[in-house]
């Protein structure tokens, strides 16, 4: 990362600028909230990833930060849904929005987002990007709604939770490197390379986060642990467990999951059965296979410093503990 910073610190900190600006509003809720989830300390991967994508593609005007920023908008208006939808109460080691201001606050500020969101990139004129990001839009939605189907269902398979991933998560990080290669006219083949690596790391970032909610300390993960199995989220470590357990342990588990309020046996229960199968190990291992597959994507293009930055973020993302 130290690496990374080093090469696209100064345009890092634009996009902080740029979201000040962006943020104002007359409503001085909506500035108070959208800035309190906007700073509290996102790693800001996806614009990391539009501004390298777009370094690596030749590119060198300055529309690269205001539409690194309305990536950031769109990934934060997501957050806050998803803290509705999920009764979250912790999201970066601070309190949730939601937890703070209400839910109705939290959504109708997410919406605000979403609309700042497609005004800013109007503004911006570019209609293959707003095609992009549009259909990105669509597809992370499909993917809740794809998530919330298969909430508390042992019956997932890895497959079924792969897509769900690639649409809730990996589509934005797919669509910020690719937005990045179209503001660099490159290819289609250069193309379609970026936006490949980006959903392959995606799938990796979130097979990653999806072990740390069994295995890290709350204060490094920055969200309440054990928060997916309460809200009924069957993810990789577990479907591994339920795919190696026992019937009795399956039926265990099974039941677990149906509970409304989970107690802590019964978490602990899980987790047991989860570190005895293997599942974060597992889990953390096709993260590392996926990440492994993103950095193949970027062969098509020359060694630089930026293709190196993109490379050093892949391999960050699989052995980051938060």
């Amino acid at each position: 990362m130290e690496a990374v910073l080093a090469l696209i610190g100064e345009d890092l900190k634009n996009v902080e600028l740029q979201f000040k600006k962006d943020l104002h509003s007359d409503v001085p809720l909506i500035q108070k909230v959208s800035e309190y989830v906007i700073s509290s300390g996102g790693k800001r991967i996806r614009p990391m990833l539009l501004i390298l994508s777009a370094y690596l593609s030749g590119y060198r005007g300055n529309r690269h930060v205001p539409i690194a920023s309305v990536i950031e908008f769109i990934h934060t208006a997501t957050l806050l849904h998803d803290d509705v939808v999920d009764n979250a109460n912790l999201r970066r080691g601070l309190a949730s929005a939601n937890s703070l201001w209400g839910n109705q606050a939290s959504v109708l500020v997410g919406d605000f987002l979403y609309c700042k969101s497609f005004a800013l990139m109007v503004a911006d004129g570019d209609l293959n990007i707003l095609k992009l990001l549009a259909n990105a839009t669509t597809v992370l939605a499909e993917g809740e709604v794809l998530q919330l189907i298969y909430t508390k269902n042992p019956e997932i398979t890895e497959d079924q939770y792969i897509d769900v991933v690639r649409c809730k998560t990996a589509i934005l990080l797919a669509a910020a490197c690719q937005a990045g290669g179209i503001m660099g006219e490159v290819s289609p083949e250069r193309e379609a390379a970026l936006r490949e690596f980006g959903m392959e790391l995606g799938i990796a970032f979130q097979m990653v986060d999806d072990s740390l909610d069994y295995c890290a300390s709350e204060e490094q993960f920055g969200k309440s642990i054990g928060h997916d199995l309460e809200e009924g989220k069957i993810t990789l470590p577990l479907i591994h467990a339920l795919k190696k357990c026992t019937a009795d342990e399956r039926k265990q588990i099974g039941e677990v999951i149906k509970k409304e309020i989970i107690a802590k046996d019964d978490f602990k229960t899980v987790f047991d059965l989860v570190g005895k199968y293997g599942g974060i190990d597992y889990a953390l291992a096709m993260a590392k296979k996926y990440s492994d597959r993103s950095k193949k994507c970027l062969d098509i293009f020359d060694d630089s410093p930026e293709k190196s930055a993109l490379l050093n973020l892949a391999d960050f993302i699989v052995t980051r503990v938060k």
